[in-house]
């Protein structure tokens, strides 16, 4: 009885402090994504950061179009292939950013530029370690300025728990904004922690 309830005691433990881990977050988002999707918005833009074209909908599914591989080993195809609802999409080339219903885009209240004088000492290894770690378990408070691939401003996402993950997709990355997912594709982009902007 006793090794049932330290079993059990453990179980619960685990779960607790795993549901708060935004790995396993991240690994539950693709997991939905893939078998019923999620409600996203889906923009392009050109070189100036104008929207080309938004798309909203519910069901979408995001992943490389292996037709477009150069060999089975190699993984290096552009292509994005969306799937949303029983439709598709394919995009290569432009800016793109898929975001979750629930994100918001907050250009208005960063500015474009940023100017950061830091002085803070610190150990680069520790320090590397301890972010690290925070992006695998509980994110960090960041700012997220995303610009086209000319370098103009075109999107600013912020969070309280935002940690950074790789995709299948060349140069694409996967960003988990306080439960909710971000896909940036082919975009300039930089993350501060919220701390180095105040």
């Amino acid at each position: 009885m006793k090794k049932k309830m330290q079993l059990g005691l453990t179980l619960l433990i685990s779960v607790v402090f795993l549901s708060g881990c935004q790995n396993v977050r991240m690994f539950f988002s693709g997991f939905e994504q893939s078998f019923k999707g999620l409600d996203m918005v889906i923009q392009t833009y050109d070189e100036e950061s104008q929207l080309i074209d938004r798309i909203e909908g519910k069901s979408v599914m995001i992943e490389r179009d292996e037709t477009f591989d150069t060999n089975e080993e190699s993984k290096d195809s552009s292509v994005i292939q969306v799937t949303i609802g029983s439709h598709e999409m394919h995009h290569v080339g432009s800016s793109l950013i898929i975001a979750e219903k629930g994100l918001e885009n907050v250009f208005e209240e960063y500015s474009q530029k940023v100017d950061v004088t830091n002085l803070d000492r610190g150990i680069p290894f520790v320090n590397s370690m301890v972010n690290d770690l925070k992006n695998s378990f509980t994110g960090k408070k960041k700012v997220i300025l995303i610009r086209s691939q000319n370098g103009t401003p075109l999107a600013t996402y912020a969070g309280d728990k935002v940690s950074l993950y790789e995709t299948d997709v060349p140069k694409s990355t996967g960003i988990l904004i306080d439960g909710e997912y971000l896909f940036v594709y082919r975009c300039d982009y930089t993350i501060y922690d919220l701390a180095l902007l105040e």
